[in-house]
């Protein structure tokens, strides 16, 4: 378990944040000129999608700011 406080966690609440804003940025501008004159749900189920699909990355991102690696530790590691 971690004693002290690491750089890696303000600086990667910093950066999912910026992350987030830059998606929904994309989404917001470009989603609407693609599929805006798609039925209505099959636009629900795109957006949908794209708002769970930033949550792929999350687990490896949050593994790397409590650990520094980005991939979770082995059990022997754990112990």
């Amino acid at each position: 378990m971690r004693e002290t406080p690491t750089w890696r966690i303000p600086v990667g609440i910093l950066g999912l944040f910026a992350a987030l804003i830059a998606y929904s940025i994309v989404i917001a501008r470009y989603a609407p000129g693609i599929i805006g004159t798609w039925p209505t749900l099959l636009q629900t189920l795109i957006y949908l999608v794209l708002g769970i699909i930033w949550l792929l990355p999350l687990k490896r991102f949050l593994i790397w700011m409590e650990t520094g690696k980005w991939s979770a530790p082995q059990e022997s590691d754990a112990k």
